[in-house]
């Protein structure tokens, strides 16, 4: 699968969904409400994650995707868990999930492990399109390789890289970026946090997409709901990329 067929368009941008609220009702309703509007925007896709959710949420979710937006992509991350993010993609029709770390977070030993249960996963079944982080925020590096090898090793296990900068809603330093464009080429690149309508046309400038969570909300704030505006204005800065 190549990304703009995924996608359906060069510089993709991807809203996150964090299943924030109290109770599944008001979690429900929120997410719907975000979807609608992130979609309204112009936005390309979404990204379902149980972020303040959790996994039942998410399902429900992708239940709603399904059923409401089966023309459009989304994709599932269940935080720490790439078999249950790629089994609920396939079951509910999502066509891409995201995984934090596609390598370097783990010992060699483990890590054997990890690669292993990637390569049997991806060799059943669906085919899912995978953005994998490296040096993902929060992440730990165990591997004792270098960044080269990582991502080297990341490009064997998914099909894109997910690049951030140190933690949610801060920004992804252009240095990194363009370190690891470096190194893959012409292999798809995601930023993955911190992109601000204000960055956007630089950064993509290098990457080919971009995750959006805090800069779509009120005041910026994650646990608060998506801010059409913001949307919007952040899509009129993209498109003077594409």
């Amino acid at each position: 699968m190549k990304f703009e067929e995924v996608f359906g368009t060069k510089k993709a941008v991807i809203g996150m969904i964090h299943l924030a609220g109290f109770g599944p009702e008001q979690i429900d309703a929120q997410a719907r409400r975000e979807i609608e509007q992130l979609y309204g925007a112009g936005v390309d896709a979404v990204l379902v994650e149980n972020y303040f959710g959790d996994a039942a949420d998410v399902i429900r979710t992708l239940k709603f995707l399904q059923e409401n937006h089966p023309d459009k992509p989304y994709g599932v991350n269940i935080l720490g868990d790439f078999a249950a993010s790629y089994r609920l993609a396939q079951e509910y029709g999502a066509a891409f999930m995201q995984v934090d770390s596609i390598c370097g977070h783990l010992s060699p030993t483990a890590d054997r492990k990890y690669a292993a249960e990637i390569g049997k996963l991806r060799s059943g079944g669906k085919p899912v399109f995978v953005l994998g982080g490296v040096r993902f925020k929060y992440q730990p590096v165990r591997s004792g390789r270098s960044l080269e090898e990582d991502l080297r090793l990341g490009m064997e296990r998914c099909d894109a890289i997910v690049v951030t900068g140190p933690g949610t809603g801060v920004n992804t330093d252009l240095e990194k970026i363009r370190a690891f464009r470096k190194v893959l080429g012409d292999f798809p690149l995601i930023v993955g946090a911190g992109m601000t309508a204000e960055t956007c046309v630089q950064q993509l400038s290098l990457a080919d997409g971009a995750i959006v969570g805090s800069t779509f909300k009120v005041d910026g704030r994650t646990e608060r709901e998506v801010d059409p505006e913001r949307v919007r204005h952040f899509m009129e800065r993209v498109r003077l990329v594409r």
